[in-house]
């Protein structure tokens, strides 16, 4: 209970200001002049303006209120090196213990930093505030925070916590530690598809003398360079960018004897491969209606630099038309099937026979092209069945089907193979689901007998229409039909064209996702999804490893011709890698190189600044001789909240008010009293 007086004047401030003044006046004015009964004057004087003034006695009923304090405890992925987790264990309930035997203390315990797939570092601050987010700062005793002291949200300034308490820090781990990092200098983000990139790296070692290091740097789980590097020198290497999308770069270091962990041992990096124009060469051997087809398709892609050329008369055709009536520009073959040969990613023969046009010098050009990483596709029409067939080449050395010299001239609708329904080139392409397809019917098949590659589409009788082969380091494609161009000029209803030649184009020019056989790992939200492509009947388990280490095996399950996929939760950032014995799969989620495993060891370095500025301390639990957790005081006055085995809390005075009484002085006859009494005194004196 508080007692306290109030006042409520019955006049205005400047009147009873004045009032005052005219009081103090007269009362010294007769203690000047000696005149008789002047105390008694000055009292009932005294008593007339503190009427005025309106007194009021105040009683408050308080209940003291609780001080606060909050046991932060780290459970991030770094706490679970070493000893550290059962040293927080043991450290947790010794503090709890200490701070219950506390009078007038609420203690608040908060677990802060675990992995939850989506916060970059530990971030045990945010969890401070969190927890006194209902607390007055002025009932806020401190906080005591049980950690490795890797804490990636420390304040600058001691005056951003919002509360006037000491902050502490208990720090597990040893002084001793020793760890081995990659850490990235310079990184690109993004690389021409086809050319190097170069990344600039440093081998760091912790609680160590400086030595060497075994380096392996992987490309999408290839090794690309292995070589030892000196700790502490910056190196260079060269990454070449083979497709587009995320090209994977691992930088791997060899283990430091004794080291903490391994995990902060690989550095990732992830180039996103950019194309450049894709150069394509189209060679129509005469003219026909699908010409367009192709022309209009790949003029369209911006990303395409198209170079055609159209054979309008072969030179067997000679009537004595001057050369430069026949064509606005003579066809460079030396320099394009020989001298430039390789600048093209692509290169097209449509309709095109054997006509003198090119040597065959050319033609072996072209196979060493195909087999050397190139792509080529073959638009057949009735010239592949007959004598002047592109087959009959030196490229029948790389070409797929052989043909058998007949066409089949009847409609027929173009079907998927069995093995077309699992291969990505085909696979859900848009009608195919139906029986027939519900795309337009064709009228033109060429006859050939498939000796490699896969025939992915299947005409009448299940002759093969389109047949797709690896040749060395290069792919071929076989389309056995000139008729494309009805689906593209929508004759009874078209069919997806567009989609067909796009995944074709980008199967022959190697891209991933098109693959037959590939282990992909892409994220949905918090899920991490394996998926699975092949030809094949079954998959093999595959090995899922987290960024902290840990492997599991998962089961894949048949969701449509082949592919095999299943989910997983992705708890965790960093890199993850999925592989079934054969094939890898690389994905990282959140930031490249998250910070919780860039440095592990512990330090009372990074907490050490706040505990210094609000009174606090910094120290480690473990001392060499054991666990050894301070004394925790209850401090009521003072700066300093430390000693050699102790750390203290603030504790507050901080209370509630429950009830207000009031007892006006000059209220009533109480009031009357006092008045009247000073009035009969002053009679009474002035009577003597």
């Amino acid at each position: 209970m508080n007692l306290g007086v109030a006042f409520a004047p019955l006049v205005s401030v400047h009147v009873l200001w004045a009032a005052i003044g005219a009081a103090i006046f007269l009362a010294v004015l007769m203690f000047a002049s000696r005149s008789r009964g002047a105390t008694v004057r000055a009292l009932a004087l005294a008593l007339i303006v503190l009427a005025l003034a309106n007194p009021s006695l105040t009683r408050e009923d308080r209940d003291p209120l609780s001080s606060v304090a909050v046991v932060v405890v780290d459970k991030s992925p770094s706490q679970n090196f070493g000893a550290r987790a059962k040293q927080t264990q043991e450290a947790r309930e010794a503090v709890v213990a200490w701070l219950r035997h506390i009078p007038g203390l609420d203690v608040r315990v908060v677990e802060a930093g675990e992995a939850d797939g989506e916060t970059d570092g530990t971030r045990l601050f945010t969890a401070l505030g969190s927890a006194l987010a209902d607390v007055p700062a002025d009932r806020i005793a401190g906080a005591i925070m049980i950690t490795d002291g890797r804490v990636h949200d420390v304040p600058a300034e001691a005056s951003a916590l919002g509360f006037a308490a000491p902050v502490h820090a208990l720090i597990t781990g040893n002084k001793d530690e020793r760890d081995r990092r990659v850490a990235l200098i310079a990184a690109p983000r993004f690389g021409i598809v086809g050319q190097s990139q170069t990344i600039t790296y440093r081998i760091e070692d912790q609680g160590a003398a400086a030595g060497s290091a075994n380096v392996t740097v992987r490309r999408d789980g290839e090794v690309i360079d292995s070589r030892p590097v000196p700790i502490g020198v910056p190196q260079r290497v060269d990454i070449p960018i083979p497709h587009g999308d995320a090209n994977i770069v691992e930088i791997e270091a060899s283990p430091l004897p004794g080291e903490l962990t391994t995990v902060n041992n690989r550095a990732v990096v992830s180039i996103d491969g950019v194309r450049d124009k894709l150069r394509v060469l189209l060679v129509s051997g005469e003219p026909n209606a699908g010409e367009r087809t192709w022309r209009n398709l790949l003029k369209s892609d911006p990303s395409v630099d198209l170079v055609h050329f159209t054979i309008l008369r072969p030179p067997e055709k000679q009537d004595g038309t001057p050369i430069n009536e026949l064509s606005l520009i003579a066809f460079p073959t030396r320099e394009l099937f020989q001298q430039k040969i390789g600048e093209f990613q692509l290169i097209i023969f449509d309709r095109y026979a054997h006509q003198g046009v090119l040597p065959m010098l050319y033609f072996d050009n072209i196979n060493q092209y195909v087999r050397n990483g190139g792509a080529v596709l073959i638009a057949a029409g009735p010239d592949y069945a007959g004598s002047s067939s592109i087959w009959r080449t030196p490229l029948d050395a790389i070409l797929p089907a052989e043909p058998s010299g007949s066409v089949t001239e009847r409609a027929f609708h173009a079907r998927l193979s069995e093995l077309g329904k699992r291969h990505p080139v085909t696979r859900d392409l848009e009608g195919a689901e139906a029986d027939p397809p519900h795309w337009s019917r064709w009228f033109r098949l060429i006859d050939a007998r498939t000796s490699v590659g896969t025939a992915v589409m299947q005409g009448p009788d299940h002759k093969p229409l389109l047949v797709l082969a690896r040749q060395g380091e290069g792919r071929v494609a076989l389309l056995l039909s000139d008729q494309l161009w009805l689906w593209a000029r929508g004759f009874e209803g078209g069919g997806p064209h567009l989609d067909l030649l796009r995944r074709l184009s980008h199967w022959l020019m190697k891209e991933p996702d098109l693959e037959e056989e590939a282990l992909r790992l892409t994220v949905s939200g918090h899920q991490l999804q394996i998926r699975r492509q092949t030809m094949a009947d079954n998959v093999a388990d595959v090995t899922l490893t987290s960024p902290a280490g840990k492997t599991s095996t998962l089961k894949l399950s048949p969701a449509k011709p082949g592919v095999w996929q299943t989910a997983v939760g992705a708890d965790q950032l960093g890199l993850w890698r999925a592989t079934d014995g054969k094939l890898t799969a690389l994905v990282n989620i959140g930031p490249v190189n998250p910070r919780e495993f860039a440095e592990v060891t512990s330090t009372t370095k990074m907490l050490a600044p706040i505990a210094a500025a609000t009174g606090g301390d910094s120290r480690r639990l473990e001392d060499g001789s054991g666990l050894n957790v301070p004394r925790i005081l209850a401090v009521h006055s003072g700066d300093t909240y430390k000693g050699d085995d102790w750390i203290g809390l603030k504790m507050r005075d901080a209370s509630v008010v429950r009830g207000i009484g009031v007892l006006p002085v000059f209220a009533g006859l109480l009031g009357l009293l006092l008045l009247l009494g000073s009035l009969a005194g002053t009679w009474a004196r002035e009577g003597r």
